[in-house]
């Protein structure tokens, strides 16, 4: 269930990351209300997913991944470029990520 509950909260997140433009600096209410509830969803979750799972390691997988899962909308879906250090600093995150899987850190 803590894989699932962050599985989310990693894709909530992403979705409010990747909707930040549309605020166009958070005068756009309705994006604004879509970006901050986002952030509050995938928080909420990350909090359920801590009580059975160390905050170490669930942070670091939210956070990587997240990040990972924002560069790879930000190129496929909004246009930005991708170089060969980009995407290699990304695959370093998702490594580490699941290193810390295999570690059985949690």
């Amino acid at each position: 269930m803590p894989a699932l509950l962050l599985t989310l909260a990693i894709v909530v997140e992403v979705a409010a990351t990747a909707s930040l433009p549309r605020t166009d600096g958070f005068t756009r209410p309705g994006w604004t209300a879509v970006v901050v509830a986002g952030y509050a969803v995938a928080l909420w979750l990350l909090s359920l997913v801590v009580r059975t799972m160390p905050v170490s390691v669930a942070y670091a997988v939210w956070a990587g991944l997240g990040t990972a899962l924002v560069a790879v909308v930000g190129v496929v879906l909004l246009g930005e470029p991708l170089g060969w250090v980009r995407a290699v600093s990304l695959g370093l995150v998702v490594v580490g990520v699941v290193g810390l899987n295999l570690s059985g850190a949690h």
